[in-house]
């Protein structure tokens, strides 16, 4: 069994996961970073300094053996500013807790949702009003396969 398969554990993609991708270690890509920060709001002049450089493996994974990624499918989450076709960097080594966005497998089926708990009861909760929470129950098969720490999202 080589790396890659070491990491990710044979399920059902579900219904709101697309794809799961692994993390490759030991890729350095350092981009420029510009010491300018970038307006929001009005215009202002801007300067092409450069400050230093960026790694995004190294900004973004902080447990790289732990790390994996998952393409989004479906529109649970887009009151979490997660939408279909978004790549989630998932951490198997942070601790799930409420209200925590995890990637949970339910009855062998992946999902991204909210983790919530309300009178000694769990719940997997959508960010989205037209899906119902999904109550976890002792009869269920269940277990989180880590938590959301960044969404990458193409811009429209």
């Amino acid at each position: 069994m080589n790396k890659k398969e070491n990491n990710i554990r044979p399920l059902k993609k579900g219904k709101n996961i697309a794809q799961i991708l692994s993390y490759e270690e030991g890729i350095e890509l350092e981009l420029p970073m510009y010491k300018s920060e970038i307006k929001a709001g009005f215009p202002s002049p801007a300067s092409d300094y450069i400050e230093s450089t960026l790694d995004l493996n190294k900004h973004l994974v902080k447990h790289p053996a732990a790390t994996f990624f998952v393409r989004v499918e479906g529109d649970s989450m887009i009151d979490a500013a997660i939408h279909s076709g978004d790549i989630l960097i998932v951490d198997r080594a942070i601790q799930p807790e409420k209200q925590k966005i995890v990637i949970a497998a339910v009855n062998g089926e992946l999902t991204v949702k909210r983790i919530w708990h309300q009178n000694d009861k769990l719940y997997l909760q959508s960010s989205n009003v037209h899906f119902e929470p999904i109550e976890i129950t002792a009869d269920m098969d269940f277990h989180v396969w880590g938590v959301v720490t960044y969404v990458i999202h193409k811009p429209i």
